[in-house]
């Protein structure tokens, strides 16, 4: 549990990816989640104009409040400084950690318990606590499985759906002192809440994220089902909520068609078990919840999308994780082979802004840009469109590249451009495509027999002996 985690290195994306599509469990666990999350998904919509009307309204809502991002956000540190709730901006990975760990130090803080949060995930928050000597555990079931495992989450919602019981079973037993084998599923559930439940009661700090900040009322809204959300943020003394800036709304009124549209996208129910609005830390006449609560607001690359209007609708992202679930390239290799905290169609055009295009261009390749992404999409991001820009930012002269993406030109090659200019001319000159075809099927002979990945599970591919210009002449 206590091995530090890295992000991997996109560069080997290929070679992961090969080793899960080379696993025939893997692909068969996969295959199961995907199907019953899909149908979860769809048997909530039934009514397809009902739907489309919603996603209607929940991308207006987003790209409202996306138009006025600076605004509101202003607005929003106003309304929960008033409530009594610390707020702290960070720009970076590591100034989010400093910035947590100086409160815990503050707090004289030795353990935290977390509640699910892809932000932490994304700003690696476990290793930095335990480098500075305070224990973190994950209490969502999920997470908590992954962080026994030394890895990490492979789904944004469902963050061990890689792994089955069995795994777990051998897990547990391994893990956890005293804990017997057992396959049952039940069992291992009470296993899990018996061993997080004396934590509650003894962190220092409980941590979560955010699912929306609501500006004019300075509210933090988190949906979850397993009630650790609700524990992580009133059973210690102190909760520390950690989220992007892009995250906030303007009206509370906007909060339940996006609530609507996220629960049912994610796990196919109507509104999760539990829906926390949290305002303020306790107040003299209530019984319970935290004496301080701080929220850390993190950009890490995502004011270089809202910059670009085009790759603006990258923030407008509800994090249901739909688009994964019908992703047939995720839906084949899983969430790790991707080695970026968010995986799937979201994370290859969201990842390029937090870690740079250079280190994550190879993801914006991995689409067959069918467009599932983007027809499951509660608020409508054009992913296809995103993942066009971001390979033609990739494949850019470094010279003449803009800056609307850090690391945009990083896979440029002088001669595959060269060979590209080659092919759109052949087929934009009559005369010069009569040429290339003609030499074509008659130096067919030349035609190498190894085409790349093609011929691993095809033969090569070959020009036919006559043209049919020639077959058509003939006649």
């Amino acid at each position: 549990m206590n091995q530090p985690l890295h992000f991997v290195p996109t560069d080997e994306f290929r070679q992961r990816a090969q080793a899960v599509v080379e696993n025939p469990a893997l692909q068969k666990s996969f295959r199961g989640a995907m199907d019953f999350l899909q149908n979860k998904r769809s048997a909530q919509f039934p009514d397809d104009h009902a739907l489309q009307r919603l996603r209607d309204l929940g991308e207006a809502i987003r790209q409202y409040s996306l138009s006025r991002l600076p605004e509101l956000l202003e607005t929003l540190e106003d309304k929960l400084t008033a409530n009594g709730i610390q707020v702290h901006w960070a720009e970076t990975p590591e100034e989010a950690n400093r910035i947590f760990i100086d409160i815990a130090q503050a707090h004289e803080a030795r353990s935290v318990i977390k509640g699910k949060s892809m932000v932490s995930e994304e700003v690696e928050l476990n290793h930095a606590l335990q480098a500075a000597g305070i224990e973190a555990l994950e209490s969502d079931m999920g997470e908590y499985i992954v962080q026994l495992a030394d890895e990490k989450p492979s789904h944004i919602i469902m963050p061990a759906i890689h792994k089955t019981k069995v795994e777990i079973a051998e897990l547990f037993a391994e893990r956890i002192p005293g804990v017997d084998y057992t396959d049952s599923v039940d069992e291992l559930i009470q296993i899990g809440r018996k061993v997080l439940r004396d934590k509650f009661a003894t962190a220092d700090i409980g941590v979560s994220g955010v699912n929306m900040m609501v500006a004019e009322t300075g509210t933090l809204c988190l949906v979850e089902n397993e009630g650790n959300g609700r524990m992580s943020t009133t059973v210690p003394r102190v909760h520390i909520a950690i989220t992007g800036i892009e995250k906030v709304v303007e009206k509370l009124t906007h909060v339940p068609p996006l609530l609507s549209l996220l629960t049912r996208s994610a796990t196919g129910q109507a509104i999760t078990t539990y829906v926390n609005m949290i305002s303020s830390p306790r107040r003299d006449s209530e019984l319970d919840g935290p004496d301080a609560v701080h929220l850390i607001l993190l950009d890490n690359g995502r004011t270089q999308a809202y910059a670009d209007p085009q790759l603006r609708s990258t923030l407008q992202c509800i994090r249901c994780g739909a688009c994964m679930n019908h992703c047939p390239v995720y839906s084949r290799i899983g969430g790790h082979a991707y080695g970026t905290t968010y995986p799937g169609p979201i994370g290859k055009i969201i990842s390029p802004h937090l870690l740079g295009l250079d280190s994550t261009y190879a993801l914006a390749t991995a689409s067959t840009l069918c467009g599932a992404c983007a027809e499951v999409c509660p608020v409508r991001i054009p992913i296809p469109d995103l993942l066009i820009r971001l390979r033609t930012e990739a494949y850019k002269n470094p010279a003449t590249a803009g800056e609307a993406v850090r690391g945009a030109g990083s896979a440029y090659s002088s001669v595959a451009m060269a060979l590209w200019h080659g092919w759109a001319a052949t087929y934009r000159y009559p005369s010069l495509y009569r040429l290339f075809t003609w030499c074509a099927s008659r130096l067919r002979f030349l035609t190498p027999r190894k085409q790349g990945g093609w011929t691993r599970n095809h033969i090569a591919m070959q020009p036919a002996k006559r043209r049919f210009r020639d077959r058509v002449g003939r006649a």
